[in-house]
């Protein structure tokens, strides 16, 4: 008979909850977006609750929301966001708009973090053969060699593809400081500094 006697409750644990996550593509074109607001011609559609996994437990932590938007403009003019156009809450207060790099290092999932894994490596299978209820013979086998170092490669391989998708799209869909000619729209996504999801309101100027 053998006895196999191994840690595999935190191993399963910290494999369940520690591990890092991919990053799902947004592309705000292709969004069916349920929020919106009208002023001067311009057109706001906009929607909340775009991150998944990691990347959401990290907005709420740190107070920040992603935006996906659609502004259309429909005036004679051509406007520029973050000066013609703003974005305000139904009370009329601005909201703060962050720059999309600085958005990327608050919510970006840390690449070094996942070298903790390598604190497995001391993990040893123990195997104990005995016959008719006597102890013959204890085997051990490192497998911790193999599953720490593993789980740290594998995890900050996954965590910085993640944010490389992450920061890609942010910087792709960014904007501040945009021109949006007379009868265009443009898709962005805009991170916010806030914990709610208030309402949303265009103040053009």
């Amino acid at each position: 008979m053998r006895i196999i006697k191994i840690a595999l409750l935190p191993i399963c644990f910290v494999m369940l909850t520690g591990c890092a996550s991919g990053y799902k593509m947004i592309s705000p074109e292709s969004i069916t977006y349920v929020s919106n607001d009208v002023s001067d011609n311009i057109t706001l559609a906009y929607k909340y609750d775009l991150l998944q996994k990691k990347y959401a437990k990290r907005e709420l932590k740190k107070g920040v929301k992603l935006l996906a938007v659609k502004i259309t403009n429909n005036s004679e003019k051509d406007l520029t966001f973050g000066k013609d156009i703003k974005l305000t809450y139904e009370d009329g207060k601005d909201i703060l708009v962050m720059e999309s790099m600085n958005a990327f290092k608050t919510l970006k999932q840390s690449t070094v973090s996942y070298l903790w894994y390598l604190l497995l490596t001391p993990v040893n299978l123990y195997t104990t053969k005995t016959t008719n209820g006597f102890q013959q013979e204890t085997s051990s086998t490192p497998i911790g060699l193999l599953i720490g170092p593993g789980l740290a490669i594998g995890n900050m391989i996954t965590s910085g593809s993640a944010n490389k998708k992450f920061k890609t799209e942010l910087l792709q869909y960014n904007v501040n400081g945009s021109l949006i000619g007379k009868g265009k729209t443009v898709y962005g996504l805009i991170p916010i500094r806030t914990t709610s999801f208030e309402a949303i309101k265009l103040k053009v100027e």
